[in-house]
């Protein structure tokens, strides 16, 4: 498994320097500025979405600087984190594994949780965490669909088969789920320990951290929304206790939180400019 975990490419030094930055209090957006300008796979796909139609501005942008001035240092961020993380999915993959369906639902989970943090969780988590969380949580599909193709087909198989959950299938036939794998992964990209921890974790069965009750809420969200997982069959059977900070249910959550429209927007954009 740790080879596997292995052969996947490193997280880019510029976005963890970013994430670096990000957590220096006296961090100025000019030095977050300087990092993305020097990785020029991220400027260019920055700049080329920030001119699209999407954001409609009268006026061309031909610099980070100014992307920051129009969009915000942890849009700029977020963008960075998610071009990052897009550009190391397969194009393809031997396993039968819907990649369009996992990005979406990692986008989506992403944005929901950073709101979550920002509306629910305001002084107690970091909302740019959050995003990471949502962003990266089921990555561990990723390197079982591109390494470990064959026995990744068989637990989705099986999965369907069963109405079992996709982690629980992973388990009963792998002997492995995706959510070591993906903290693994984090651990291998120097992701803060409690990130690491909230990915290893978010199948509960209990959610100690605001960090990882906001990333379940997300990811229920996400897939109440229509984005989650198409391999997660047989989850309603299998939900952890929802967290009390969040009212009596999700729909109780969602009353707090408001449209999702941009929510949903947004990660469309992000994915069909990461993909290009």
């Amino acid at each position: 498994m740790s080879a596997a975990v292995d052969r996947m490419p490193v997280f880019p030094k510029s976005v963890q320097r970013i994430l670096e930055l990000t957590r220096d209090i006296n961090c100025l957006p000019r030095d977050i500025v300087a990092v993305i300008e020097k990785d020029p796979i991220i400027t260019i796909k920055l700049l080329k979405l920030i001119n699209s139609a999407y954001y409609s501005l009268p006026n061309k942008i031909t610099s980070i600087k100014q992307s920051v001035v129009h969009l915000g240092i942890n849009t700029v961020k977020n963008l960075a984190l998610s071009f990052s993380a897009i550009g190391m999915l397969p194009s393809q993959n031997g396993a039968g594994f819907d990649m369009q369906g996992y990005l979406m639902h990692s986008l989506v989970s992403a944005n929901i949780a950073r709101r979550i943090g920002e509306v629910c969780a305001a002084g107690e988590v970091d909302p740019t965490d959050c995003y990471i969380a949502g962003l990266l949580h089921d990555f561990g599909k990723v390197v079982f669909a591109q390494f470990m193709a064959e026995e990744f087909g068989r637990a989705l198989a099986y999965s369907r088969d069963a109405n079992l959950p996709l982690h629980k299938a992973e388990v009963a036939t792998m002997g492995v789920d995706h959510t070591l794998v993906g903290a693994m992964l984090a651990r291998r990209w120097q992701f803060p320990a409690e990130l690491v921890d909230c990915i290893d974790g978010h199948h509960g069965p209990v959610f100690a951290t605001p960090l990882a009750q906001c990333l379940y809420a997300a990811d229920c969200l996400s897939e109440q929304l229509g984005y989650g997982a198409a391999d997660n069959l047989g989850a309603e059977h299998d939900k952890p206790q929802w967290p009390e900070r969040f009212g009596a249910d999700v729909d109780a959550l969602v009353s707090r939180l408001g449209s999702f429209d941009d929510i949903i927007s947004e990660a469309e954009q992000y994915a069909k400019m990461g993909r290009e």
